[in-house]
């Protein structure tokens, strides 16, 4: 039975509640008013899919990029270009089927699976939000890290205020404040694209490690390449994408208390929808690929120049950088690490809680109160409360990370089989069933990342 959202849409601010045949005419006649030029419509549908893109360079992400290019300097640089078209292609499904069902992956895969797909799923999910417990916690000792490098205090009191500010926001906080707390924390990432120009001489060079591929078949690289995949296509991205979606469909001013699925639009709101959406996912995807592009060319430029290849975190190589690409450099280094951990803190916690409270048939998201999602918010402040006192147990941050990276990456493919399967049902997608494209990168994907699970452990990558 569905339920009032605590933010109300626009009609009920008005005091109308709209009926069904007023709905039924504002969805499928009516055109929406104050379209605008293209670049303000582009402008407009900026949202879930750059959030998601943005979250994925998470702090432990750019430590695993800045490894890469300490220690191997620009031949990591292929692996941002090859797997642009693979998490397009995933994230761009995880958001048709939101678009097209309104409903949340977890509720998807109950109407999907028999009994013992979903109890497996529900084991995925709890091993999934441990996981995120994990790296909400280092992300936290990174943000405190990156305070102290700008002599702001110590790192365990900003790891304990950036947990209870996140916690306080998502816990009390409404949509519409969160999405926008999201999309400005996306900007500090684009300091590593400005770190990039600056200390980048030889772009020719950079050209042509980017296009063409230098494998090396050598324990070391395998290991390190199979941390890249992971931390460049992980699970937790699904769940997230699918979901922000949703919450947005449901903010839809004609949306009244449920998501305005695409069958509900008329033919052609219906394609523009779809249309903007997959390049909102589409820039996102690219955003992120470009941040880590110019992370792994920034530290390739400098410290594997220089020789200082034990990179261990976001924190060390940007005090590392300093003595040869400056000051500057290494301050808007370390903003451009603080801000992704306060935009990928949130995704982290929700994405498990999204997906978990759907397997269980509950409400969740930010668009409802704590009494009709009780088990939503309960996820997701064990996640952030949870991460944030285990960033005070001075754990070392990096064996939370490969712990991290082995469970994302073993996890992975059983995750793209649910949504690939979900996204190939025609019952439940209807017209906006998988394509051929899609269904080729989708299962790809899957093949590579399992792939990449089997490597791990051969390579003793644990």
């Amino acid at each position: 039975m569905a339920t009032e959202p605590r933010r109300k849409s626009n009609s009920r601010k008005k005091g109308v509640k709209p009926t069904s045949s007023s709905r039924h005419q504002s969805e499928f006649d009516l055109t929406p008013e104050h379209e605008g030029p293209i670049w303000r419509q582009y402008l407009r549908a900026m949202g879930p899919g750059l959030v998601t893109g943005a979250s994925d360079d998470d702090p432990s992400g750019i430590a695993t990029y800045s490894q890469a290019g300490a220690q191997f300097g620009l031949v990591f640089i292929w692996t941002a270009l090859i797997t642009f078209p693979l998490m397009a292609a995933v994230q761009e499904i995880c958001d048709r089927t939101a678009l097209a069902t309104g409903t949340g992956l977890g509720e998807l895969a109950v109407k999907r699976f028999h009994r013992t797909g979903r109890a497996i799923l529900g084991v995925l999910l709890i091993v999934l939000i441990i996981a995120n417990g994990l790296n909400i916690a280092a992300d936290l000792v990174a943000i405190g890290s990156g305070m102290n490098l700008l002599h702001a205090g110590p790192t365990w009191l900003w790891a304990l205020l950036a947990g209870g500010a996140i916690t306080w926001l998502l816990v009390l906080g409404s949509f519409a404040r969160i999405a926008l707390v999201f999309k400005v924390l996306c900007a500090p990432l684009l300091a590593y694209v400005v770190v990039a120009i600056l200390v980048t001489h030889q772009w020719g060079k950079v050209l042509t490690y980017t296009i063409v591929p230098h494998i090396q078949l050598n324990k070391t690289y395998l290991a390190l390449l199979v941390a890249v995949l992971g931390t460049t296509i992980s699970p937790y991205l699904f769940f997230w994408q699918s979901a922000h979606r949703i919450e947005e469909m449901r903010d839809a001013p004609e949306g009244g208390e449920e998501p305005v699925t695409l069958k509900r639009l008329s033919r052609r709101r219906a394609g523009r929808k779809e249309r903007m959406s997959r390049l909102d996912v589409f820039t996102g995807m690219a955003f992120s690929n470009l941040v880590m592009f110019a992370i792994i060319v920034a530290t390739a430029q400098t410290l594997h120049i220089h020789h200082l290849t034990n990179i261990q975190s976001a924190a060390q190589a940007a005090k590392a950088l300093r003595p040869f690409a400056g000051p500057f450099a290494s301050l808007i280094f370390a903003l451009g690490f603080i801000g992704s951990g306060l935009l990928a803190i949130p995704v982290l916690a929700a994405s498990g809680s999204v997906g978990m409270a759907g397997l269980l048939g509950k409400e969740w998201g930010f668009s409802r109160s704590i009494r009709q999602a009780p088990v939503f918010y309960g996820l997701l402040f064990v996640g952030t409360v949870g991460g944030t006192a285990f960033s005070l147990l001075h754990v070392n941050p990096i064996k939370m990370l490969v712990l991290v990276a082995v469970i994302n990456g073993v996890a992975a493919a059983p995750f793209l089989f649910v949504v690939m399967r979900v996204s190939s049902s025609k019952s439940l997608m209807g017209k906006s069933v998988n394509g051929l494209t899609a269904n080729i990168l989708g299962w790809l994907t899957a093949a590579i990342m399992a792939a990449a699970a089997v490597a791990l452990f051969a390579t003793g990558g644990l």
